[in-house]
């Protein structure tokens, strides 16, 4: 069987979050929720952005990418724009897609904001596409993520050495996880119950 791709048109939404296409339009907000906070940029590829012009170049980094479907993580609640979140690298064949790039707000750190985007993520990628295989790279020294990727259920397939350049010049070591088609019945009930518990 060979997946399907995700497309830069799907919109997901759900009882906290609705993950909709990422454009230019969602800068004022984004730069709101996590402009110039040097500790969501921390592990990023990009230096912080310290206006709404240079936040708006990494949007359309994003916007540019060929192999990227990146997502505005909209909180419905407050109706902001919470932050963001991408596919990567979608292989129908291989039946497999990366998430990652996802940036959020620092209000919105451990709280349904992150757990229900990566549910409609994986509820998209496994049940709609037709995805195997999920996976996440993360930065060696970024515990953070990988802690909330553990949590996730995800498992821990190795690391990358010197596997890219941070903006300061230093290379980073990328920790990998995945999670597969057979494991995601579990994960997606265990999701539900901590979305259900608030």
């Amino acid at each position: 069987m060979i997946a399907k791709l995700p497309t830069r048109t799907t919109a997901l939404t759900g009882r906290h979050v609705r993950l909709e296409p990422l454009d230019h339009t969602h800068v004022p907000d984004l730069f709101r929720a996590l402009g110039g906070d040097d500790e969501v940029w921390r592990w990023t590829f990009h230096l912080t952005p310290r206006t709404e012009d240079e936040l708006d170049s990494i949007v359309e980094d994003r916007l540019a990418d060929p192999a990227c479907v990146p997502f505005a993580v909209v909180h419905l609640a407050s109706g902001r724009t919470a932050g963001i979140t991408c596919y990567f690298g979608a292989s129908g064949l291989h039946e497999e897609v990366e998430i990652g790039g996802t940036w959020y707000g620092r209000e919105y750190w451990r709280t349904a904001v992150n757990t229900e985007s990566k549910l409609l993520l994986l509820t998209h990628a496994y049940e709609e596409l037709g995805m195997g295989r999920v996976y996440w790279k993360i930065d060696h020294l970024n515990e953070r993520s990988q802690a909330a990727v553990r949590r996730l259920g995800a498992v821990h397939e190795g690391t990358l050495r010197r596997h890219r350049q941070r903006p300061d010049g230093s290379w980073r070591d990328s920790v990998q996880f995945s999670m597969l088609r057979e494991e995601w019945p579990s994960v997606r009930e265990r999701l539900v119950r901590r979305l259900d518990r608030g």
